[in-house]
């Protein structure tokens, strides 16, 4: 690995598990295994680093954003709820410090607008599958109003928690309680054999990035 991505890499464990504003520069270059120097020679200021995790975690999104329901619209969920996790684990500080870190780096600030539209119309694609298939119970007009909703308990939740002084950090199952939060939303509509497949794909999800 390029020095450059170990930085990336070794500063995004850090500020997930530690949170941004905790994590000095002396604590990021030793963890480096490199001089305070040597650090900033590759990232001028802490902003540029942030730029840097911001490229990536819109890389992610991306990748998250092209997927489509298919033949089983459960699964497609599973899989789309699947990928939402892996951003939350990967990028978790980002989600919940952004009182420490201030405003987005620009990789994210200027595409942040688009991709939350993006999202509410990617939820909201899948919930419509789950009601052209019969297993969820909801009005078509109504399906947007319910896709924002889920996507403000996905992309508040870990801050939320943080605010309530709850664990938030990687295995305190703070992720797990966001995907089960937005369910809650309309689980009371959803065939109860699609709602117990979709706890189950979530307790499996969380299961596997543990064992990672």
């Amino acid at each position: 690995m390029k020095t450059r991505d170990r930085i990336v890499e070794t500063a995004r464990a850090l500020f997930n598990e530690q949170g941004y504003g905790a994590v000095t520069t002396a604590a990021l270059a030793a963890a480096c295994g490199m001089a305070e120097g040597n650090l900033w020679y590759h990232f001028k200021t802490r902003r540029d680093l942030l730029d840097a995790l911001g490229e990536r975690f819109a890389q992610s999104i991306e990748g998250r954003l092209a997927l489509e329901p298919g033949s089983d619209p459960v699964g497609s969920y599973a899989r789309l709820l699947n990928a939402v996790m892996l951003e939350f684990r990967h990028f978790r500080f980002l989600y919940r410090d952004q009182r420490s870190y201030g405003e987005h780096g620009q990789p994210v600030a200027a595409r942040a607008p688009d991709w939350i539209e993006r999202t509410y119309a990617q939820i909201e694609q899948h919930l419509a599958a789950l009601v052209g298939a019969g297993l969820l119970d909801w009005r078509l007009e109504r399906l947007r109003d319910l896709a924002i909703n889920a996507t403000i308990i996905l992309r508040y939740g870990l801050d939320h928690y943080r605010e309530l002084g709850e664990p938030t950090a990687s295995g305190t199952g703070a992720v797990r309680r966001t995907l089960l939060r937005h369910l809650t939303l309309f689980e009371d509509r959803l065939d109860p054999a699609a709602a117990q497949r979709l706890h189950r794909a979530i307790t499996a999800i969380e299961a596997e990035a543990l064992a990672a």
